[in-house]
Protein backbone atom coordinates (compact mmCIF):
# COMPACT_ATOMS: atom_id res chain seq x y z
CA UNK A 1 0.00 0.00 0.00
CA UNK A 2 0.95 3.63 -0.45
CA UNK A 3 2.26 5.50 2.62
CA UNK A 4 -0.49 7.17 4.64
CA UNK A 5 -0.54 10.98 4.62
CA UNK A 6 -2.29 12.07 7.82
CA UNK A 7 -1.59 13.20 11.37
CA UNK A 8 0.23 10.93 13.84
CA UNK A 9 -1.37 12.82 16.75
CA UNK A 10 -3.80 9.99 17.53
CA UNK A 11 -1.04 7.66 18.73
CA UNK A 12 -0.80 8.09 22.50
CA UNK A 13 1.08 6.29 25.29
CA UNK A 14 -1.53 3.56 25.83
CA UNK A 15 -3.84 3.62 22.82
CA UNK A 16 -4.87 5.41 19.66
CA UNK A 17 -7.26 8.27 20.35
CA UNK A 18 -8.12 11.44 18.48
CA UNK A 19 -10.55 13.57 16.51
CA UNK A 20 -12.48 11.95 13.63
CA UNK A 21 -11.47 12.06 10.76
CA UNK A 22 -8.23 14.05 11.07
CA UNK A 23 -6.49 11.90 13.72
CA UNK A 24 -8.40 8.65 13.33
CA UNK A 25 -10.54 7.35 10.48
CA UNK A 26 -11.45 4.15 8.64
CA UNK A 27 -8.30 4.19 6.50
CA UNK A 28 -6.07 4.37 9.57
CA UNK A 29 -8.14 1.70 11.36
CA UNK A 30 -7.77 -0.69 8.40
CA UNK A 31 -4.01 -0.12 8.38
CA UNK A 32 -3.74 -0.65 12.14
CA UNK A 33 -5.51 -3.99 11.71
CA UNK A 34 -3.17 -4.99 8.87
CA UNK A 35 -0.14 -3.85 10.88
CA UNK A 36 -1.17 -5.85 13.95
CA UNK A 37 -1.71 -8.95 11.81
CA UNK A 38 1.64 -8.48 10.04
CA UNK A 39 3.57 -8.05 13.30
CA UNK A 40 1.90 -10.67 15.52
CA UNK A 41 0.26 -13.19 13.13
CA UNK A 42 -2.84 -13.72 15.30
CA UNK A 43 -5.07 -16.65 14.42
CA UNK A 44 -8.04 -15.26 16.36
CA UNK A 45 -8.97 -11.69 17.33
CA UNK A 46 -11.74 -10.22 19.49
CA UNK A 47 -13.20 -6.87 18.39
CA UNK A 48 -15.87 -4.61 19.88
CA UNK A 49 -17.01 -1.02 19.64
CA UNK A 50 -18.68 1.69 21.69
CA UNK A 51 -21.73 3.85 20.97
CA UNK A 52 -20.08 6.75 19.10
CA UNK A 53 -21.45 7.59 15.63
CA UNK A 54 -18.15 6.62 13.96
CA UNK A 55 -17.45 3.46 15.98
CA UNK A 56 -19.13 0.77 13.90
CA UNK A 57 -17.53 1.90 10.62
CA UNK A 58 -14.10 2.13 12.26
CA UNK A 59 -14.60 -1.34 13.76
CA UNK A 60 -15.52 -2.78 10.35
CA UNK A 61 -12.43 -1.20 8.78
CA UNK A 62 -10.11 -2.53 11.51
CA UNK A 63 -11.72 -5.97 11.19
CA UNK A 64 -11.09 -5.94 7.41
CA UNK A 65 -7.45 -5.13 8.06
CA UNK A 66 -7.12 -8.01 10.51
CA UNK A 67 -8.90 -10.42 8.15
CA UNK A 68 -6.81 -9.34 5.15
CA UNK A 69 -3.83 -10.10 7.38
CA UNK A 70 -5.08 -13.66 7.89
CA UNK A 71 -6.92 -13.47 11.23
CA UNK A 72 -10.29 -14.92 12.16
CA UNK A 73 -12.13 -11.97 13.73
CA UNK A 74 -14.82 -12.40 16.39
CA UNK A 75 -17.12 -9.37 16.63
CA UNK A 76 -18.67 -9.05 20.10
CA UNK A 77 -20.68 -6.01 19.01
CA UNK A 78 -21.59 -2.90 21.00
CA UNK A 79 -19.82 -3.27 24.33
CA UNK A 80 -17.58 -1.79 27.01
CA UNK A 81 -13.79 -2.04 27.01
CA UNK A 82 -13.68 -4.67 29.74
CA UNK A 83 -15.91 -6.90 27.60
CA UNK A 84 -13.22 -6.84 24.90
CA UNK A 85 -10.62 -7.72 27.55
CA UNK A 86 -12.89 -10.51 28.75
CA UNK A 87 -13.58 -11.86 25.26
CA UNK A 88 -9.85 -11.96 24.57
CA UNK A 89 -8.71 -13.74 27.74
CA UNK A 90 -11.76 -15.93 28.43
CA UNK A 91 -11.88 -17.47 24.95
CA UNK A 92 -8.07 -17.64 24.62
CA UNK A 93 -7.87 -15.35 21.61
CA UNK A 94 -4.59 -13.96 20.29
CA UNK A 95 -5.53 -10.32 20.80
CA UNK A 96 -8.30 -7.76 20.86
CA UNK A 97 -9.31 -4.35 19.50
CA UNK A 98 -11.78 -2.02 21.23
CA UNK A 99 -13.06 0.96 19.25
CA UNK A 100 -13.65 3.69 21.84
CA UNK A 101 -12.59 7.12 23.02
CA UNK A 102 -13.90 6.44 26.54
CA UNK A 103 -15.02 9.73 28.16
CA UNK A 104 -14.02 12.06 25.29
CA UNK A 105 -16.65 14.00 23.26
CA UNK A 106 -18.56 12.23 20.52
CA UNK A 107 -16.35 13.57 17.69
CA UNK A 108 -13.41 11.60 19.12
CA UNK A 109 -12.69 7.92 18.65
CA UNK A 110 -9.85 5.50 19.17
CA UNK A 111 -8.53 1.94 19.36
CA UNK A 112 -7.38 0.10 22.49
CA UNK A 113 -5.27 -2.91 21.60
CA UNK A 114 -4.39 -5.98 23.65
CA UNK A 115 -2.57 -9.23 23.04
CA UNK A 116 -3.24 -12.65 24.56
CA UNK A 117 -4.75 -12.64 28.07
CA UNK A 118 -5.66 -8.96 27.70
CA UNK A 119 -2.05 -7.73 27.95
CA UNK A 120 -2.00 -4.08 26.74
CA UNK A 121 -0.13 -2.93 23.67
CA UNK A 122 1.31 0.47 24.59
CA UNK A 123 3.97 2.76 23.16
CA UNK A 124 6.58 0.75 25.08
CA UNK A 125 5.28 -2.67 24.00
CA UNK A 126 4.52 -2.46 20.29
CA UNK A 127 2.24 0.49 19.56
CA UNK A 128 5.09 2.46 17.99
CA UNK A 129 5.80 -0.52 15.69
CA UNK A 130 2.13 -0.69 14.73
CA UNK A 131 2.15 3.07 14.04
CA UNK A 132 5.25 2.87 11.85
CA UNK A 133 3.96 -0.06 9.82
CA UNK A 134 0.44 1.39 9.47
CA UNK A 135 1.79 4.62 8.00
CA UNK A 136 4.35 2.93 5.73
CA UNK A 137 1.86 0.42 4.29
CA UNK A 138 4.57 -2.26 3.94
CA UNK A 139 2.37 -5.11 5.16
CA UNK A 140 3.25 -8.77 4.79
CA UNK A 141 0.85 -10.82 2.69
CA UNK A 142 -1.16 -13.50 4.48
CA UNK A 143 -1.40 -17.01 2.96
CA UNK A 144 -5.19 -16.67 3.11
CA UNK A 145 -7.73 -14.16 4.33
CA UNK A 146 -9.65 -14.64 7.56
CA UNK A 147 -13.41 -14.42 8.16
CA UNK A 148 -15.71 -12.40 10.40
CA UNK A 149 -17.76 -14.17 13.09
CA UNK A 150 -20.43 -12.77 15.41
CA UNK A 151 -19.87 -13.82 19.04
CA UNK A 152 -22.22 -13.50 22.02
CA UNK A 153 -20.23 -13.16 25.25
CA UNK A 154 -22.70 -11.54 27.67
CA UNK A 155 -23.84 -14.65 29.60
CA UNK A 156 -20.25 -15.77 30.26
CA UNK A 157 -19.22 -12.23 31.15
CA UNK A 158 -22.13 -11.74 33.60
CA UNK A 159 -21.39 -15.06 35.29
CA UNK A 160 -17.71 -14.13 35.68
CA UNK A 161 -18.43 -10.67 37.13
CA UNK A 162 -20.91 -12.13 39.64
CA UNK A 163 -18.31 -14.70 40.75
CA UNK A 164 -16.50 -11.89 42.63
CA UNK A 165 -19.37 -11.53 45.12
CA UNK A 166 -21.97 -13.56 47.00
CA UNK A 167 -25.36 -12.22 45.93
CA UNK A 168 -27.07 -14.13 48.76
CA UNK A 169 -25.32 -11.84 51.27
CA UNK A 170 -26.58 -8.64 49.66
CA UNK A 171 -29.27 -6.47 51.22
CA UNK A 172 -32.01 -4.75 49.17
CA UNK A 173 -30.42 -1.33 48.81
CA UNK A 174 -31.83 1.53 46.77
CA UNK A 175 -29.12 2.55 44.28
CA UNK A 176 -29.11 5.36 41.72
CA UNK A 177 -27.10 4.64 38.56
CA UNK A 178 -25.96 6.93 35.73
CA UNK A 179 -24.32 5.67 32.53
CA UNK A 180 -24.01 9.13 30.95
CA UNK A 181 -25.55 7.64 27.76
CA UNK A 182 -22.44 5.46 27.36
CA UNK A 183 -22.41 1.68 27.03
CA UNK A 184 -22.85 0.52 30.63
CA UNK A 185 -26.50 -0.44 30.21
CA UNK A 186 -25.54 -3.19 27.75
CA UNK A 187 -24.29 -5.05 30.82
CA UNK A 188 -26.30 -3.40 33.58
CA UNK A 189 -29.70 -4.27 32.06
CA UNK A 190 -28.80 -7.98 32.38
CA UNK A 191 -26.77 -7.76 35.58
CA UNK A 192 -29.57 -6.13 37.58
CA UNK A 193 -31.80 -9.19 37.03
CA UNK A 194 -29.49 -11.14 39.37
CA UNK A 195 -29.41 -8.54 42.15
CA UNK A 196 -31.75 -7.70 45.08
CA UNK A 197 -31.49 -3.92 44.68
CA UNK A 198 -34.01 -1.26 43.71
CA UNK A 199 -32.54 0.99 41.02
CA UNK A 200 -33.28 4.52 39.91
CA UNK A 201 -31.75 4.91 36.45
CA UNK A 202 -30.37 8.09 34.83
CA UNK A 203 -29.18 8.48 31.22
CA UNK A 204 -28.88 4.72 30.75
CA UNK A 205 -29.85 4.66 27.06
CA UNK A 206 -26.71 4.35 24.91
CA UNK A 207 -26.55 7.48 22.73
CA UNK A 208 -23.27 8.44 21.07
CA UNK A 209 -24.28 12.09 20.74
CA UNK A 210 -24.07 12.28 24.57
CA UNK A 211 -27.10 14.58 24.93
CA UNK A 212 -26.46 15.12 28.66
CA UNK A 213 -22.75 15.92 28.30
CA UNK A 214 -19.59 13.87 28.00
CA UNK A 215 -19.67 10.65 30.05
CA UNK A 216 -16.85 11.67 32.40
CA UNK A 217 -17.82 11.42 36.09
CA UNK A 218 -14.40 12.81 37.06
CA UNK A 219 -15.96 16.19 36.21
CA UNK A 220 -18.09 17.64 38.99
CA UNK A 221 -20.74 18.94 36.59
CA UNK A 222 -21.18 15.41 35.20
CA UNK A 223 -21.83 14.06 38.71
CA UNK A 224 -24.40 16.71 39.62
CA UNK A 225 -27.55 14.91 38.34
CA UNK A 226 -26.52 11.76 40.22
CA UNK A 227 -25.86 13.68 43.45
CA UNK A 228 -29.22 15.43 43.21
CA UNK A 229 -31.08 12.19 42.56
CA UNK A 230 -29.38 10.33 45.45
CA UNK A 231 -30.45 13.11 47.81
CA UNK A 232 -33.97 13.42 46.37
CA UNK A 233 -34.58 9.67 46.52
CA UNK A 234 -32.81 9.27 49.91
CA UNK A 235 -30.94 6.44 48.17
CA UNK A 236 -28.29 4.25 49.79
CA UNK A 237 -25.67 4.70 47.05
CA UNK A 238 -25.01 6.38 43.71
CA UNK A 239 -22.88 4.91 40.91
CA UNK A 240 -21.69 6.51 37.66
CA UNK A 241 -19.68 5.05 34.79
CA UNK A 242 -17.60 6.63 32.06
CA UNK A 243 -18.43 6.04 28.40
CA UNK A 244 -16.81 2.62 27.99
CA UNK A 245 -17.54 1.74 31.67
CA UNK A 246 -14.06 0.55 32.59
CA UNK A 247 -14.25 3.06 35.47
CA UNK A 248 -16.96 3.55 38.09
CA UNK A 249 -17.47 6.41 40.53
CA UNK A 250 -19.29 6.54 43.84
CA UNK A 251 -21.67 8.98 45.55
CA UNK A 252 -22.37 8.14 49.19
CA UNK A 253 -25.70 8.25 51.01
CA UNK A 254 -25.16 11.94 51.86
CA UNK A 255 -24.62 12.95 48.23
CA UNK A 256 -20.85 13.27 48.64
CA UNK A 257 -18.43 12.16 45.94
CA UNK A 258 -16.04 9.58 47.41
CA UNK A 259 -12.49 10.12 46.14
CA UNK A 260 -11.01 7.14 44.29
CA UNK A 261 -8.26 7.03 46.91
CA UNK A 262 -10.65 5.83 49.61
CA UNK A 263 -12.32 3.34 47.27
CA UNK A 264 -8.84 1.81 46.75
CA UNK A 265 -8.53 1.54 50.54
CA UNK A 266 -11.95 -0.07 50.91
CA UNK A 267 -11.37 -2.67 48.19
CA UNK A 268 -7.82 -3.39 49.42
CA UNK A 269 -9.28 -4.14 52.85
CA UNK A 270 -11.92 -6.42 51.30
CA UNK A 271 -9.35 -8.52 49.44
CA UNK A 272 -6.82 -8.71 52.28
CA UNK A 273 -9.44 -9.84 54.78
CA UNK A 274 -10.41 -12.62 52.40
CA UNK A 275 -6.82 -13.41 51.37
CA UNK A 276 -4.30 -12.48 54.10
CA UNK A 277 -0.72 -11.87 52.97
CA UNK A 278 -1.61 -11.02 49.36
CA UNK A 279 -0.13 -8.12 47.37
CA UNK A 280 -1.95 -4.87 46.56
CA UNK A 281 -0.64 -2.61 43.77
CA UNK A 282 -1.22 1.16 43.97
CA UNK A 283 -0.26 4.15 41.86
CA UNK A 284 2.15 6.90 43.04
CA UNK A 285 -0.39 9.69 43.52
CA UNK A 286 -1.55 9.20 47.14
CA UNK A 287 -0.99 5.94 48.98
CA UNK A 288 -0.33 6.35 52.72
CA UNK A 289 -3.83 5.05 53.49
CA UNK A 290 -3.36 2.00 51.25
CA UNK A 291 0.01 1.25 52.84
CA UNK A 292 -1.49 1.44 56.35
CA UNK A 293 -4.30 -0.96 55.43
CA UNK A 294 -1.72 -3.39 54.00
CA UNK A 295 0.40 -3.16 57.17
CA UNK A 296 -2.61 -3.67 59.45
CA UNK A 297 -3.87 -6.68 57.48
CA UNK A 298 -0.44 -8.26 56.85
CA UNK A 299 -0.59 -7.55 53.13
CA UNK A 300 2.13 -6.18 50.89
CA UNK A 301 1.78 -2.80 49.16
CA UNK A 302 3.66 -2.32 45.86
CA UNK A 303 3.92 1.02 44.05
CA UNK A 304 3.57 1.12 40.27
CA UNK A 305 3.93 3.84 37.70
CA UNK A 306 0.47 5.15 36.83
CA UNK A 307 -1.37 4.22 33.64
CA UNK A 308 -3.23 0.99 32.96
CA UNK A 309 -0.42 -0.60 30.91
CA UNK A 310 2.15 -0.04 33.68
CA UNK A 311 -0.27 -1.08 36.42
CA UNK A 312 -1.10 -4.35 34.68
CA UNK A 313 2.56 -5.07 34.05
CA UNK A 314 3.33 -4.57 37.75
CA UNK A 315 0.29 -6.62 38.78
CA UNK A 316 1.51 -9.57 36.72
CA UNK A 317 5.10 -9.23 37.95
CA UNK A 318 4.18 -9.28 41.65
CA UNK A 319 1.08 -11.50 41.26
CA UNK A 320 -1.11 -8.83 42.88
CA UNK A 321 -4.61 -9.89 43.81
CA UNK A 322 -5.95 -6.37 43.36
CA UNK A 323 -4.57 -3.08 42.12
CA UNK A 324 -5.96 0.36 41.45
CA UNK A 325 -5.32 3.85 40.26
CA UNK A 326 -6.97 6.69 42.15
CA UNK A 327 -8.53 7.72 38.82
CA UNK A 328 -11.03 4.83 39.29
CA UNK A 329 -9.31 2.05 37.36
CA UNK A 330 -9.55 -1.15 39.42
CA UNK A 331 -7.58 -4.26 38.34
CA UNK A 332 -8.28 -7.84 39.41
CA UNK A 333 -6.02 -10.86 39.19
CA UNK A 334 -9.01 -13.15 38.63
CA UNK A 335 -10.07 -10.93 35.72
CA UNK A 336 -6.74 -11.58 33.98
CA UNK A 337 -5.30 -8.48 35.72
CA UNK A 338 -7.65 -6.31 33.66
CA UNK A 339 -9.70 -3.35 34.86
CA UNK A 340 -13.45 -3.47 35.35
CA UNK A 341 -16.08 -0.86 36.14
CA UNK A 342 -18.69 -3.44 37.13
CA UNK A 343 -16.82 -5.56 39.69
CA UNK A 344 -15.97 -2.68 42.12
CA UNK A 345 -19.51 -1.49 42.81
CA UNK A 346 -20.73 -5.05 43.35
CA UNK A 347 -18.00 -5.54 45.96
CA UNK A 348 -18.91 -2.22 47.62
CA UNK A 349 -22.57 -3.29 47.83
CA UNK A 350 -21.50 -6.57 49.43
CA UNK A 351 -19.26 -4.80 51.98
CA UNK A 352 -22.13 -2.44 52.85
CA UNK A 353 -24.40 -5.46 53.29
CA UNK A 354 -21.96 -7.42 55.46
CA UNK A 355 -20.98 -4.51 57.70
CA UNK A 356 -24.41 -2.94 57.92
CA UNK A 357 -22.94 0.47 57.05
CA UNK A 358 -23.37 2.94 54.23
CA UNK A 359 -20.43 3.94 52.05
CA UNK A 360 -19.95 7.29 53.80
CA UNK A 361 -19.58 5.48 57.12
CA UNK A 362 -17.16 2.93 55.65
CA UNK A 363 -14.70 5.55 54.38
CA UNK A 364 -15.14 8.22 57.11
CA UNK A 365 -12.12 7.09 59.15
CA UNK A 366 -9.90 6.96 56.04
CA UNK A 367 -10.97 10.46 55.01
CA UNK A 368 -10.20 11.76 58.51
CA UNK A 369 -6.88 9.94 58.88
CA UNK A 370 -5.54 10.72 55.39
CA UNK A 371 -7.23 13.83 53.93
CA UNK A 372 -6.32 14.36 50.27
CA UNK A 373 -6.63 17.11 47.69
CA UNK A 374 -8.22 15.03 44.97
CA UNK A 375 -6.60 15.24 41.56
CA UNK A 376 -6.00 18.78 40.29
CA UNK A 377 -5.21 19.07 36.58
CA UNK A 378 -2.94 21.94 35.55
CA UNK A 379 -2.50 23.03 31.93
CA UNK A 380 1.26 23.64 31.72
CA UNK A 381 3.24 24.31 28.53
CA UNK A 382 6.42 22.55 29.68
CA UNK A 383 5.52 20.03 32.36
CA UNK A 384 9.00 18.50 32.50
CA UNK A 385 10.59 21.88 33.24
CA UNK A 386 8.08 22.63 35.99
CA UNK A 387 8.63 19.24 37.60
CA UNK A 388 12.40 19.82 37.56
CA UNK A 389 11.96 23.20 39.29
CA UNK A 390 9.73 21.59 41.92
CA UNK A 391 12.43 18.98 42.50
CA UNK A 392 15.07 21.68 42.95
CA UNK A 393 12.90 23.54 45.48
CA UNK A 394 12.08 20.57 47.71
CA UNK A 395 14.84 17.98 47.37
CA UNK A 396 17.02 19.42 50.18
CA UNK A 397 14.27 19.46 52.82
CA UNK A 398 12.13 16.45 51.83
CA UNK A 399 12.52 13.16 53.67
CA UNK A 400 12.08 11.32 50.36
CA UNK A 401 11.97 12.13 46.64
CA UNK A 402 10.34 9.46 44.47
CA UNK A 403 10.83 9.59 40.68
CA UNK A 404 8.74 6.50 39.86
CA UNK A 405 6.20 8.62 37.98
CA UNK A 406 6.75 12.35 37.72
CA UNK A 407 7.92 13.43 41.16
CA UNK A 408 6.75 12.36 44.61
CA UNK A 409 7.84 14.65 47.45
CA UNK A 410 7.46 13.35 51.00
CA UNK A 411 7.76 14.92 54.45
CA UNK A 412 6.91 13.50 57.88
CA UNK A 413 3.23 14.41 57.79
CA UNK A 414 2.48 15.55 54.23
CA UNK A 415 3.40 14.53 50.71
CA UNK A 416 2.47 15.27 47.12
CA UNK A 417 2.88 13.87 43.63
CA UNK A 418 3.18 15.81 40.39
CA UNK A 419 3.08 13.79 37.18
CA UNK A 420 2.60 14.49 33.48
CA UNK A 421 -0.54 13.09 31.87
CA UNK A 422 0.12 10.37 29.29
CA UNK A 423 -3.08 11.18 27.42
CA UNK A 424 -3.57 14.97 27.71
CA UNK A 425 -1.37 18.15 27.78
CA UNK A 426 -1.61 18.41 31.57
CA UNK A 427 0.30 17.78 34.75
CA UNK A 428 -1.67 16.17 37.56
CA UNK A 429 -1.26 17.24 41.18
CA UNK A 430 -2.22 15.14 44.23
CA UNK A 431 -1.51 15.77 47.90
CA UNK A 432 -2.27 14.09 51.24
CA UNK A 433 -1.49 14.64 54.91
CA UNK A 434 -1.60 12.58 58.07
CA UNK A 435 -4.84 13.70 59.68
CA UNK A 436 -4.36 17.43 59.13
CA UNK A 437 -6.80 19.13 56.76
CA UNK A 438 -5.55 22.62 57.61
CA UNK A 439 -2.01 21.57 56.68
CA UNK A 440 -3.37 20.10 53.45
CA UNK A 441 -4.86 23.45 52.43
CA UNK A 442 -1.75 25.37 53.50
CA UNK A 443 0.70 23.17 51.63
CA UNK A 444 -1.54 22.82 48.58
CA UNK A 445 -1.55 26.61 48.22
CA UNK A 446 2.22 26.73 48.75
CA UNK A 447 3.00 24.18 46.03
CA UNK A 448 0.40 25.49 43.58
CA UNK A 449 1.63 29.06 44.01
CA UNK A 450 5.19 27.90 43.32
CA UNK A 451 4.12 25.98 40.20
CA UNK A 452 2.31 29.02 38.80
CA UNK A 453 5.31 31.23 39.58
CA UNK A 454 7.69 29.09 37.47
CA UNK A 455 5.52 27.90 34.58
Amino acid sequence: MEPLQMSHEGFKAYDIRGIVPDEINEDLAYRVGRAYASLYHPKTMCIGYDVRPSSKAIMEAAARGLMDGGSEVYNIGLCGTEMMYFGTFYYHMDGGFMITASHNPSNYNGIKIVRQEGIPVSADTGLKDIESLAFSGNFSEAPKKGSLHEKEILPDYIRTVLSFVDVKKMKPFHIVVNAGNGCANIVFSELKKHLPFTFTELYMEPDGSFPHGVPNPMLEECRKPLVEKVLAEKADLGIAWDGDFDRCFFIDENGHFVEGYYMVGLLSEYFLKQHPGETIVHDPRVFWCTEKICRDLKGKAVESKGGHAFMKETMRRVHGIYGAENSAHHFFRDFSYCDSGMIPWLIVAQVMSEKGKHLGELVAEMEKEYPCSGEINLTIKDGAAVIEKVKEKYEKTATRIDLTDGIGVEFDNWRFNLRPSNTEPLIRFNMETKGDRALLEEKKKEVMDFIHSVE
